[in-house]
């Protein structure tokens, strides 16, 4: 009997969704569902852990639930699944009450495979009747992490999930859903959400196709730089995330001002032009999308190909989960952080403003904003890094890669201390994606400079001054600064008064280093003061050795170099991925020609049919179609991404437009 469920998921997967084989994990968590068990599933973005619970719904007796924030994109959600021929529907407050009432209607009557709700709605007692009548085959909490305090997204509304779950009359199986999740969010999700016994899905965080970049500019000349990575990529659809909403309407502007077709999304625009903005993007009239955080949870435009951070997230877990959003269709992508101390400091000022969640108790704000700075510290220490990044985002979430000699160790996610590590090789190396894809700092984008002096002088003044002084004073004190509070306060009497000859700038960057690496601490508040870490003894150690990252200037691009560099990464994103040895060029630039109009093809039907072109088909799909070259039914079934439905709905006009074609 489960030998011919199995069979079944099979076939729904090759049928709807057009592919013969499940992705790493996705079996995993399907098997235990339809076996009626729990489950916890860790997989990066684009992944597939939607697959995870719509190919069970297509499989089980009854409803499947899906509890996701994503209010938004719960339209697009159920399009998406309307076009692969799966029953889909939505119930959230864009809905009328009589529309919301139609929906409820129809799922009693059995006419859905699926619904995706918001949290909020499971506290309406109309739905928990609902709810406590239906036929439920699952319930999926989908960007599960939402429910945990420690976590990057933490959402109150998600707390209520595990009640109504405990509530119902007969418990379905549950899945939980995440692309970032450490140990201990882990842990959070499992007993607030009330999972029995889940079965564990962590699938890995590698994205080998990504490639990082870090680089360190003053404000003013992040826009140059930005300028210089989108001119590289101007074919291509791409994200800028800024930290304020004034940054987003600058860069933005700016962008425009260039011929760039750009839009916008933060929360200070009305629902509507959010709404606009959001669907230009994924609808490929607006391909660059400048936005602050809250846009993004939840996109499946798999065409995008780079994600620029203008400013520096708070945590690693939403840089990990915003730069993911790039290559969802796995191809080569790019990822860049542009960062400058001030950032820093936003980070710390947007930390203070926890208190504002009405929604939380004192207490509870507190324990948040303590999650917070430990997330923001992993990410100051991440910029900073002379290590691989590739290297330091895995040992963050857990998997076992060595760190190199002088690297910054990761601050920990719960302030326990783990061994250290010596160095070790490039994750990449031999894998998958060559290390020369691998990011910046392995590609040597930077000189390592040994700052392990400075450090010292800094550890032996915060003890001296006893935590008791910020950074300022801490470097005012070591460059023996003639100040008036240095002479009030007594300082210029202590031993370390005067003693580096270091500059100011670097001396800060110490402290800021010293910081992300636990070795200090700086407190929170208006006067934020300076002590020791949990780090602090090893500093001491004679083996202790700090590396800090000096970024040579940019060189002028060449003449020509545009066009060259877009043509490249054109082609290195749509054609150049595979293992298979490469075409001619005759043929590649056959490919490629083929490749763009069926893009204008694709964009055609998706306009004609109210859908985002990602619907109709995904940019790998095109590919796979422009170098098969498929003449008929079967032969454009075998292609990866293509089902019947699919087939049944636009087959006849793309089999026509090669046919053209060639």
């Amino acid at each position: 009997m489960q030998a011919d469920i199995q069979e079944k998921a099979r076939e729904a997967l090759a049928v709807s969704f057009g592919y013969e084989a499940f992705r790493p994990g996705q079996e995993a968590v399907i098997s235990a569902l339809l076996k009626g068990r729990d489950c916890l599933a860790v997989m990066p973005t684009g992944a597939g852990k939607s697959i995870c619970y719509q190919v069970p719904a297509l499989v089980l007796d009854g409803l499947a639930l899906v509890v996701s924030p994503l209010v938004s994109l719960m339209a697009d959600q159920v399009r998406s699944l309307k076009e692969a021929g799966v029953r889909g529907s939505y119930l959230n407050s864009t809905l009328t009450p009589s529309q919301q009432a139609e929906v409820l209607a129809r799922a009693r009557r059995g006419a859905y495979d699926l619904m995706y709700v918001a949290p909020e709605r499971l506290s309406d007692p109309r739905f928990a009747e609902f709810a406590a009548e239906a036929r439920l085959a699952l319930v999926a909490v989908d960007e599960a992490h939402c429910v945990s305090q420690w976590g990057q997204d933490f959402r109150p509304s998600y707390l209520a999930i595990g009640d109504f779950i405990a509530s119902l009359p007969v418990r379905p199986p549950v899945a939980a859903l995440t692309a970032t999740a450490t140990e201990r969010v882990r842990a959070d999700i499992v007993r607030l959400l009330g999972l029995r016994n889940p079965a564990l899905t962590v699938t890995g965080f590698d994205r080998p196709n990504l490639h990082f970049s870090v680089e360190r500019h003053e404000p003013k000349r992040k826009l140059a730089r930005l300028d210089r990575f989108i001119d590289e990529r101007r074919a291509e659809s791409g994200i800028v995330y800024c930290s304020k909403r004034a940054t987003v309407e600058e860069v933005c502007e700016h962008l425009r001002e260039r011929g760039i077709a750009a839009t916008r999304y933060h929360a200070g625009l009305s629902a509507d032009e959010r709404e606009r903005n959001q669907r230009a993007f994924v609808n490929d009239d607006a391909p660059v999308m400048v936005a602050t955080n809250a846009f993004g949870m939840g996109i499946d435009k798999s065409n995008v190909a780079w994600v620029a951070h203008f400013n520096m997230p708070g945590s690693v877990e939403a840089y990990y989960q915003e730069a993911g959003r790039a290559g969802r269709d796995g191809e080569p992508a790019e990822c860049l952080l542009l960062w400058c101390d001030g950032d820093i400091a936003t980070g710390r000022f947007f930390i203070e403003q926890e208190s504002a969640n009405e929604a939380l108790s004192p207490e509870e704000a507190e324990v948040v904003r303590a999650g917070r700075r430990r997330m923001l510290e992993s990410m100051v220490g991440y910029c900073y890094t002379t290590d691989c990044l590739r290297s330091y985002l895995l040992r963050y979430f857990g998997e076992d890669v060595p760190r190199r000699e002088g690297a910054l160790p990761l601050p920990s996610d719960d302030g326990a201390l783990g061994p250290r590590q010596g160095h070790g090789p490039c994750p990449t190396e031999g894998a998958q994606a060559p290390a020369a894809r691998c990011c910046s700092n392995c590609e040597g984008a930077f000189a390592a400079v040994d700052v392990t002096a400075e450090a010292r002088s800094v550890m032996r003044c915060v003890q001296a001054l006893r935590g008791r002084f910020g950074k300022t004073t801490v470097v005012d004190v070591l460059r023996g600064a003639d100040t008036e509070n240095l002479r009030q306060w007594g300082l210029v009497n202590l031993p370390v008064y005067g003693t580096s000859e270091a500059k100011r700038a670097l001396l800060m960057e110490v402290v800021e280093l010293l910081a992300a690496g636990e070795y200090l601490t700086i407190t929170e508040g208006k006067y934020p003061l300076v002590g020791f870490g949990p780090r602090y003894r090893e500093a001491a150690a004679d083996d202790f050795r700090l590396t800090m990252k000096q970024t040579p200037k940019a060189k002028k691009a060449k003449a020509g170099a545009f066009g060259e560099a877009r043509a490249k990464a054109s082609s290195a994103r749509v054609f150049g991925s595979g293992s298979a040895p490469a075409a001619d060029p005759a043929t590649l630039a056959a490919n490629e020609e083929l490749f763009e109009r069926l893009r204008e093809l694709r964009k055609r039907l998706a306009d004609e049919n109210g859908v985002p072109p990602y619907v109709v088909f995904h940019d790998s799909t095109l590919a796979a179609m422009a170098e098969a070259r498929p003449a008929d039914d079967e032969g454009f079934l075998a292609l990866p991404g293509v089902g019947a439905k699919k087939l049944e709905t636009y087959g006849a006009a793309f089999l026509a437009e090669i046919a053209d074609f060639a």
